[in-house]
């Protein structure tokens, strides 16, 4: 496919090109005949980390979807949008495409702030499939979250950090946006439950030029464990603080969001004792991966960007909206949809969703995967 440029929904100011609602791209020939999916991802700001590979892993399933035949015998066309926090236009612009009839669907991974302005745009008009993990209860007609929840990856992930590395008291450390309030509030109740303690719950806004007053908190407090739920270059710069302070040596680190390029951009000397819970790791060498990396870089090269949770859940979504367009309508409830997940997920409704999800342990520039939970 061959992306153009756009024109953006309104003017910016050249200096703040993270809070443009800019449509990225779009493939060309779209048009009749064609299905338009919108792209929500991460192009820039604190988050653009995440949004190359998202980018190519979608652009490799709407390939392949589009080789058996596409959606519906229509052949896919993306429409790349920058679904940044700070994008404040895209109800309005996703709505009026939807109006229009210029959008036939959306795919987004982004945060929870992001989905409820998708969320409001679509209306139920057409699906929204939104991949990435959160902190659950989405309920909205028209709206399909299929990724991690709480209950499925960080309580698990949490007990065992108290029980087999013995992390009782804890502190808790994360943006201030919904995803992290949240997942720290169940993350409270649970660890209760398991003997634990919470010792502090703090929380800093996007961009967070330093963390020198919650690592002082830390070292003040000496919990056994720091409960992480930073986005993109924020969780980059906390765990370089982090290390830099010395305390990696006497205090572990869970995060739920921390992937492979967030890995790198730490660097390797900053990754002593940093645990990760993720329903992918691009390290897992079960056979269907194995095979999805194969296709991945055999499209992109072996100096593709890096394959990750966050980007993959991108390519299950691709084949996520693939199976929902061709469901019958009266098909059974309780029944699964069958669709192509590299993860194994099974989707019987956003309050349905099981698959297994893995803990890490950072190794340097690797994620070393310790145990499914």
């Amino acid at each position: 496919m061959q992306w153009k440029p756009l024109r953006s929904s309104r003017a910016q100011a050249p200096d703040d090109p993270s809070a443009t609602c800019l449509v990225e791209g779009e493939a060309s020939g779209c048009g009749a005949g064609r299905l338009t999916v919108g792209l929500l991802v991460p192009v820039r700001g604190a988050a653009g980390i995440w949004g190359p590979s998202a980018r190519a892993c979608a652009q490799l399933a709407a390939e392949e979807i589009n080789r058996q035949g596409g959606i519906g015998g229509r052949e896919i066309c993306l429409r790349v949008f920058n679904a940044v926090d700070e994008c404040r236009d895209i109800p309005d612009l996703l709505g009026a495409l939807v109006r229009e009839g210029e959008l036939d669907a959306v795919v987004g991974m982004h945060t929870s702030a992001v989905r409820s302005r998708v969320r409001a745009a679509t209306a139920g008009r057409i699906p929204f499939v939104y991949t990435p993990l959160y902190e659950g209860g989405e309920r909205a007609p028209g709206v399909y979250a299929i990724g991690e929840t709480p209950e499925l990856q960080l309580l698990p992930a949490l007990e065992a950090m108290v029980r087999q590395y013995r992390a009782r008291r804890w502190v808790f450390v994360g943006n201030d946006c919904v995803w992290p309030r949240a997942s720290h509030f169940q993350a409270a109740g649970a660890l209760r439950a398991l003997g634990g303690e919470m010792l502090a719950d703090r929380y800093v806004p996007h961009g967070c030029g330093s963390y020198r007053k919650v690592l002082e908190e830390i070292e003040t407090l000496r919990p056994d464990a720091v409960l992480l739920s930073l986005i993109g270059q924020d969780a980059v710069r906390f765990n370089r603080e982090f290390g830099a302070s010395g305390l990696q040596r006497r205090v572990r680190r869970l995060s739920c969001a921390i992937e492979e390029n967030g890995l790198l951009a730490i660097g390797a000397g900053n990754t002593d004792g940093l645990f990760v819970a993720s329903g992918y790791f691009a390290a897992l060498a079960n056979d269907v991966n194995m095979a999805f990396k194969e296709r991945y870089h055999g499209r992109f090269g072996e100096r593709a960007p890096v394959l990750n949770a966050l980007a993959q859940s991108v390519y299950d979504g691709m084949y996520f909206l693939a199976a929902l367009a061709a469901a019958p309508e009266q098909a059974p409830r309780c029944a699964p949809l069958a669709f192509r997940s590299v993860r194994g997920l099974s989707w019987r409704g956003n309050a349905r969703v099981q698959q297994p999800v893995f803990l890490a342990e950072a190794n340097g520039h690797f994620f070393q995967v310790v145990r499914q939970l």
